[in-house]
């Protein structure tokens, strides 16, 4: 369920039975010719479409990551690390005080990686002994690569594994075709001004979308191993 969609008293009852949420986290960056908001579109509606069976409530996705080496495209917005550190800091502190103790944070954007060290560091707080966070970057969970897998072994940013209905922007017709990949040990070094000049339409490869219902098979099995992850992965119960 959307928190959006509910009252704080209907979150109170909820809390009367079950202790899970769910915390989308995104980026607004550069994705070539799909929409700016991608990361932030795919880990909401994933994080919703799983959660929905589940009665869990989703809040809504954190828009803002981290991504320098964007800043050159306009639009993309980057927080420096210790700011977002402590935004999710922030944001744990508050759901753990309202007593959520199962808490998910569903990623789709991999610079926000880091935040997994102040995972650590906030449940070794003694407070939060009875919480946990488990931290899902679903975009390359196993089953849901091994669906994309299937397609494609090629799967880079702003290229065809995040082209689907609803990143495509109104009016934006996305080339037909693919350019050749960009290795990821290079663009793991590049400064914004050089991933600019490096890859000046923002895609970083391959092909640059694939039919409509390939996609809906690597979204299904997204959907399906966050929902997993929701019912199954915690260690507490």
């Amino acid at each position: 369920m959307k928190i959006y969609d509910r009252n704080w008293m209907q979150i109170e009852e909820y809390l009367r039975h079950d202790d899970r949420i769910v915390l989308p986290t995104g980026s607004t960056e550069q994705h070539g010719y799909l929409s700016l908001g991608t990361d932030a579109i795919l880990a909401g509606r994933v994080a919703e479409e799983a959660a929905e069976p589940l009665g869990i409530p989703v809040l809504p996705a954190l828009p803002f990551g981290m991504a320098p080496y964007f800043t050159e495209y306009p639009g993309s917005m980057s927080l420096r690390i210790t700011t977002y550190i402590e935004v999710i800091r922030d944001l744990l502190d508050v759901l753990a005080n309202q007593g959520f103790r199962r808490i998910a944070i569903v990623n789709g954007h991999g610079g926000n990686a880091p935040i997994t060290g102040l995972i650590r560091e906030w449940l070794s707080v003694p407070r939060q002994t009875n919480a946990e966070v488990l931290f899902h970057s679903w975009y390359n969970a196993p089953k849901t690569a091994a669906a994309a897998n299937v397609f494609s072994e090629t799967q880079l940013h702003g290229a065809w594994v995040e082209n689907f209905p609803w990143t495509r922007v109104e009016g934006t017709t996305v080339p037909g075709g693919g350019i050749p990949p960009i290795p990821r040990a290079l663009t793991a070094v590049l400064s914004r001004s050089e991933m600019r000049r490096i890859a000046p339409d923002g895609s970083h490869g391959g092909d640059y979308g694939r039919p409509d219902a390939d996609m809906q098979q690597v979204w299904d099995a997204g959907v399906l191993e966050v929902r997993e992850v929701l019912e199954t992965g915690w260690s507490k119960k």
